[in-house]
C-alpha cells in the first residue's frame, strides 16, 4: 500500500479479480433482506451470519462495526437485583462459557464485574471506512457533515429510484441499472458540489463503467488491505443498511425464482464511489495519517470471531446467556406443571384453527375455557395453501405463503352469484372510479394545483379530522377493496374452481384438491373425529396511519391478512368429491362436518366468519352456539390485552380497546408479536390449560401419525424457521433499535411507499419501531433467543437437522434453543449441536 496517493491522476480502470468478487458477494450476503411496507414480514437481521454462531456473530459486528448485540450491563445488572436472574443461573452460565473466554472463576467475581460498566473502546481490528474516519478525526464540522450528507442524498436517489408509486412525478433513468442511473443522474446534480465536494460529478465520471470495475478501482486506491475488503466492503454497505436491505430483499425474490439480481452489488458500488469522493476531499496530513492507521489496524492478521481477545465482550454475553437460561428454566418449570381442565370430548362441539402466532395462543386458551368441549389447533396460518391470491380486476396478485416458499397456485378474488355481463359492470365501473381518484390525487398533488386545493378544500376536511382525532367508530376496509361498492364487497370471495386468467392457470383441478386437502389435515394431525362446524381462521389487523400495518398481519401469509387461504381451504374440504377422494385416503370426513373459513382481528380480537349462506340450515343452532362462544372468549381476551396495553380494567376497557385500533394517533394499537419467546410442536394435550401469557407459537403435532416423519421435516424447516426471524427481528429492535429497528414510530415519514425514515432524511429504517417494544417505561419485549420444544424422537429430529443446513445452522450456531418433549409429555433432552443431546433430569 502506498503512503501517498496522487489525487490529480486520473482514476485507472483496476481489472476485478476473482477474490474481490468474493468479497462483493460475501459483504452482500451479510445483508438481511427487508420487505417494503405493503408486505412488511419478520426478518431475522443476523441472516446473513447464520453460518457462524451467535457469539461470533456479536465479535463480529462488534468488531467490523462497533455494533452492538446485547443489552447495556445495567439491564443485566437490574435483572439480577429483582430475581429475574439467580445465583444459579450465572453459575451455570460461567460453567457452560467456551474455555477461551475470559472470565471470573466464581459467580462472586462475576458480580463484582457486572457491577461496572465496560470500558468503551476501539477493537484493535476494527475496519474503518472513509465515512467513520472522517467523523472520528473531526478537523472540521463541514467533513462531518459531508459523511451525513452523503448517506441523505443516497437515500434520497434510492427513494426515487425505486420508488412503488408514491411519487406523481417519476426519475427519467428508471429504466436503467441502479449505477448506471445513478452515473446518469449525477451528471446533472450540482448538490455535492454545492456542499464543498470539489470535482463530484469529475470524480465519478472517471471512474469506469462497470460497477465491479469502479469498486476494484476505488479499493486499490484507498489501499484496503485484502484480508479486510470483505468487512470494509460489509461496513460501507451497513452505513447505507436499509437500502441495503431493500436491495437484498429484490436479490431474495429473484432468487426463489432461480434468477440472479446485481442490484445490491450496484449499490455497494454508488456507496463505494461516493465515500472515494470524500476521500478526495482531503489530502492533509493529519487525514492521510489517520487513514494510515486505519489501513495498518486493517491489515493486522484477523483475530477469530471468539470472543477470548475482549474480556468486556465475554462477561456480557456470559450476563446474557444467564438471563436466557433464567427464561428457559421458568418456561419447563411451567410445562412440568399438569395440563390443566380435561381433554376435549370424543366428538368436540367446535374445532378451531388458528395460526401459530403467539397472539393466538391467547385467544385459544380463552376458548377452551368457556367450554371444555371446544378443540383448538396451531398451525402455520397460510393453512398449507402457498396461493398468489390476485383481487379482483387485477392481473398479479400477491404472494399469500411465508417468504420461504414460492406460490405453487394462483386463485383470483371474484364476486359470488353474478353473470360475466354483472362480472364486466363492475370492473368498469371500479376502473372508472380508480381513475377518477388517480386524477384527482394527480390534482392534489401537482406543483401548481396542490395550492389551489387547499385553499378551496381544506376545510371540507375537518370532519375527517375531528373524527380521526376523537376516534369515532367507522368502517375501515382494505385498500383490495377501493372502487367496489359495499354490497358487491360483501360478496367478494376466492373463487377455486380452474380457469385462464390474463394467460394464467387458476384454480385447482380435482386432483389437486384432493391432493392438498389430505396434506393439509395431516400435517394439522387433524384426521378425525371431526366436529360439526370446524373453524380455520387466519388473522390481520385493524389499525390506521400505520405503515408497518402489514407487520401486524400474517407473517406466514407474506405479510397479508389470512382469510383467503382461511376460506380457500374450507372451500375445498367442504367440497363433497374431495371428501370421497379422502376417504379412499383413510381420512373420513362425516357429512354433517362443515369448514368456515374466518378471521381473527388480533388488534380488536373479534371473529368474522365467512361463507356463511354455504351453510346447511341444519347447522344453525351449532352456529348459534358458535357464537355465544366467540363472543365470550372475544371478551376474556381483550380484557387480559387491555392489562398489558395499560388500559384500567373498567367497564369500558373492551370498548378502549376497539377504540385503539380506530385511533389515528396510538402509536400502540396492539402488541403485536412482542413478548415471543418459544415455539412448542406438540399435542395440544401437553399445553391445553397452561398459561403461555400470549408468548408461545403453539403448532399441533402428533409424530405418531406423521408418516415418513415428512410433517417434521416441514414443521422444522418452515414455521420453526419463520418462528426463529420473528423472535431475532424483536430480538434485534430490543437491543439495539438505532442499528436493527425503526426508531420513533412519531417521527416516520414513508419513503416510495417501501419504508420509512426516521424524520424528513437518512437511510431507510428498518425492524421494528421503539414503540413496538417499548411501553414508555419498560421493554414489553425480552430479548431472547427462541426457546424451541418438539414432541418427537430424537433419531427423527436428528434426520431432519442432517439434512438441512439451514436448520443445522440455527440449532448448531446457537441461533435457537431446541428441546425434546418424550413421549410422556416431559420434556427431556436439551440440543447441543453436532447431533448431541444432553439429557434432562
Amino acid at each position: 500500500m502506498s503512503d501517498v496517493i496522487d489525487l490529480d491522476a486520473p482514476a485507472a480502470a483496476v481489472a476485478p479479480t476473482p477474490a474481490l468478487e468474493s468479497a462483493i458477494a460475501g459483504a452482500c450476503r451479510r445483508i438481511a433482506p427487508l420487505w417494503p411496507l405493503k408486505n412488511f414480514v419478520a426478518v431475522n437481521p443476523f441472516l446473513g451470519f447464520c453460518g457462524q454462531s451467535f457469539h461470533a456473530t456479536c465479535a463480529t459486528l462488534h468488531r467490523v462495526a462497533r455494533i452492538e448485540t446485547l443489552m447495556p450491563r445495567a439491564f443485566y445488572r437490574e435483572a439480577i437485583r429483582n430475581g429475574t436472574i439467580e445465583q444459579a443461573d450465572l453459575a451455570a452460565a460461567l460453567a457452560a462459557a467456551p474455555a477461551d473466554w475470559r472470565l471470573p472463576p466464581d459467580v462472586a467475581e462475576l458480580l463484582k464485574l457486572a457491577g461496572s460498566d465496560q470500558t468503551a473502546r476501539k477493537h484493535p481490528a476494527v475496519v474503518a471506512t472513509v465515512a467513520e474516519v472522517l467523523n472520528e478525526l473531526a478537523a472540521g464540522d463541514r467533513h462531518v457533515a459531508r459523511t451525513a450528507f452523503m448517506t441523505d442524498e443516497i437515500s434520497r436517489w434510492c427513494a426515487a429510484y425505486f420508488d412503488e408509486g408514491q411519487s406523481v412525478w417519476r426519475m427519467p433513468w428508471r429504466g436503467l441499472r441502479p449505477y448506471a442511473a445513478w452515473r446518469a443522474s449525477v451528471r446533472y446534480d450540482r448538490n455535492p458540489e454545492a456542499m464543498g465536494i470539489a470535482r463530484f460529478r469529475e470524480l465519478v465520471a472517471e471512474l469506469p463503467d462497470d460497477y465491479v470495475a469502479a469498486i476494484a478501482t476505488v479499493v486499490e486506491r484507498l489501499g484496503v488491505p485484502d484480508r479486510a475488503i470483505e468487512d470494509y466492503l460489509h461496513q460501507a454497505l451497513l452505513e447505507i443498511g436499509g437500502w441495503a436491505a431493500y436491495a437484498r430483499y429484490l436479490m431474495w425474490n429473484h432468487e426463489l425464482a432461480g434468477d440472479r439480481d446485481d442490484t445490491l452489488e450496484q449499490l455497494l458500488a454508488i456507496r463505494v464511489v461516493w465515500g472515494y469522493t470524500l476521500f478526495a476531499q482531503r489530502n492533509d496530513s493529519a487525514f492521510r495519517e489517520a487513514w494510515r492507521r486505519a489501513m495498518e489496524q486493517a491489515a493486522l492478521p484477523p483475530l477469530d470471531d471468539r470472543l477470548g481477545g475482549d474480556p468486556d465482550l465475554c462477561i456480557n454475553m456470559v450476563l446474557h446467556e444467564s438471563y436466557e437460561i433464567a427464561f428457559r428454566r421458568r418456561l419447563l418449570q411451567r410445562l412440568a406443571q399438569p395440563p390443566g381442565g380435561r381433554a376435549a370430548a370424543a366428538r368436540p362441539e367446535v374445532q378451531a384453527a388458528f395460526c401459530i402466532d403467539v397472539r393466538s395462543e391467547v385467544y385459544r386458551r380463552a376458548m377452551e375455557s368457556v367450554s371444555e368441549s371446544v378443540e383448538t389447533v396451531g398451525f402455520a396460518g397460510f393453512f398449507g395453501f402457498p396461493i398468489e391470491f390476485v383481487p379482483i380486476g387485477h392481473v398479479v396478485g400477491r404472494a399469500h405463503c411465508p417468504v420461504l416458499l414460492r406460490p405453487q397456485f394462483t386463485v383470483c378474488e371474484a364476486v359470488g352469484g353474478t353473470s360475466e355481463e354483472e362480472d364486466s359492470e363492475i370492473l368498469v365501473m371500479r376502473l372508472l372510479r380508480r381513475r377518477a381518484r388517480k386524477a384527482w390525487k394527480s390534482f392534489k398533488l401537482s406543483a401548481v394545483s396542490s395550492f389551489i386545493y387547499v385553499e378551496t378544500a381544506g376545510l371540507l376536511f375537518a370532519g375527517k379530522i375531528l373524527s380521526d382525532s376523537l376516534a369515532v367508530t367507522r368502517t375501515v376496509h382494505d385498500p383490495n377493496t377501493d372502487g367496489l361498492d359495499d354490497a358487491v364487497i360483501g360478496r367478494l370471495g376466492p373463487r377455486i374452481t380452474p380457469s385462464i386468467v390474463g394467460g394464467r392457470q387458476t384454480g385447482f383441478d380435482p386432483v389437486q384438491r384432493v391432493a392438498m386437502a389430505e396434506a393439509v389435515l395431516r400435517a394439522m394431525s387433524m384426521t378425525g373425529p371431526f366436529a360439526r362446524l370446524v373453524m380455520l381462521t387466519g388473522h390481520g389487523s385493524t389499525t390506521v396511519n400505520n405503515p408497518h400495518a402489514s407487520g401486524l398481519d400474517c407473517g406466514a401469509c407474506g405479510g397479508n391478512t389470512g382469510e383467503a387461504n382461511a376460506r380457500v381451504a374450507a372451500a375445498i374440504l367442504n367440497d363433497p368429491d374431495v371428501r370421497v377422494g379422502l376417504r379412499e385416503r383413510g381420512i373420513d370426513i362425516p357429512r354433517d362436518s362443515f369448514f368456515l373459513g374466518a378471521l381473527h382481528d388480533t388488534t380488536t380480537d373479534e371473529i368474522r366468519l365467512y361463507d356463511l349462506d354455504r351453510l346447511p340450515a341444519t347447522h344453525a343452532e351449532d352456529l348459534r352456539r358458535l357464537r355465544e362462544l366467540l363472543a365470550k372468549a372475544t371478551s376474556l381476551t381483550r380484557l387480559e390485552r387491555a392489562a398489558l396495553l395499560g388500559i384500567p380494567p373498567r367497564g369500558d376497557a373492551e370498548q378502549n380497546v376497539v377504540k385503539r385500533s380506530r385511533d389515528w394517533a396510538q402509536v400502540r394499537p396492539e402488541w403485536g408479536l412482542a413478548g415471543n419467546a418459544s415455539f412448542i410442536a406438540a399435542p395440544r394435550a401437553r399445553t391445553r390449560g397452561i398459561d403461555l401469557e400470549g408468548r408461545a407459537f403453539l403448532h399441533d403435532y402428533d409424530w405418531r401419525q406423521d408418516k415418513d416423519f415428512a410433517t417434521l421435516q416441514l414443521i422444522m424447516t418452515a414455521p420453526m424457521v419463520v418462528a426463529s426471524w420473528i423472535s431475532l427481528q424483536y430480538y434485534g429492535s430490543t437491543v439495539n433499535n438505532a442499528a436493527f429497528g425503526a426508531g420513533n414510530k412519531v417521527l416516520h415519514n414513508v419513503a416510495g411507499t417501501i419504508g420509512v425514515l426516521e424524520g424528513n432524511a437518512g437511510d431507510l429504517k428498518v425492524g421494528l419501531p421503539w414503540q413496538s417494544v417499548h411501553d414508555g417505561t419498560r421493554f414489553v419485549h425480552e430479548p431472547l433467543r427462541l426457546t424451541v420444544l418438539i414432541e418427537a424422537p430424537l433419531d427423527a429430529i436428528e434426520r431432519v437437522i442432517a439434512g438441512n443446513a439451514g436448520v443445522r445452522d440455527l440449532v448448531d450456531n446457537g441461533w435457537v434453543h431446541l428441546y425434546a418433549i418424550s413421549d410422556q409429555g416431559r420434556v427431556s433432552h436439551r440440543y447441543q449441536s453436532g447431533l448431541r443431546w444432553q439429557a434432562l433430569n
